[in-house]
């Protein structure tokens, strides 16, 4: 069942059709620059970041009729972040039925900014092998990293005051696939 989706309180930057059009360009990116699809695998980092991951998977699927496995990571425990956190903490089952052993793992994020959430799931991976290479794809970059860290493909620029919030809406939690920001 998809949940009802609730009011909009920001500007939304992304509608539906736009997601579906990033996926399907992420998709197609992904493949292209793989020269393939061998020994790719999809990892969405907890929460949002599954479907999408899920999506890209689904549209590899399609345009080469390959199936890739996904799995989802959750990073909580990985954050640098934890001590200040503590108690605040969710932290969820991450689910990856294969080992990343020698895969190109292509780990997708719906919202790149300071860069510390994937640098955890980076740390995070770790527990299930040594990936020959490590891709990140992000729904959307919106600048201001506090890390070195840079997607290799990208949904979406957009440009934000580090004051704002993005946030990424998906139909499987939310009801409604936007993004906005608030």
């Amino acid at each position: 069942m998809v949940p009802k989706a609730k009011k909009s309180k920001g500007k939304v930057v992304m509608h539906d059709h736009d997601m579906r059009r990033a996926v399907n360009r992420l998709a197609h990116e992904i493949v292209e620059k793989n020269r393939g699809v061998e020994d790719i695998v999809i990892v969405g980092i907890l929460n949002r970041s599954l479907p999408i991951a899920k999506r890209i998977a689904k549209m590899i699927n399609q345009n080469e009729n390959v199936l890739i496995p996904v799995g989802a990571l959750d990073v909580s425990l990985y954050r640098d972040d934890l001590s200040i956190k503590g108690e605040y903490v969710e932290v969820r089952k991450s689910d990856m039925p294969f080992s990343i052993d020698g895969k190109i793992v292509i780990l997708v994020d719906d919202v790149i900014f300071a860069g510390r959430t994937v640098r955890a799931a980076l740390d995070g991976l770790k527990d299930y092998g040594r990936a020959s290479k490590v891709q990140l794809c992000a729904l959307i970059d919106r600048g201001h990293r506090e890390v070195p860290i840079h997607p290799d493909f990208t949904g979406k620029v957009i440009p934000t005051a580090k004051k704002e919030q993005v946030r990424v809406e998906v139909l499987e939690i939310d009801g409604v696939d936007r993004v906005l920001i608030e």
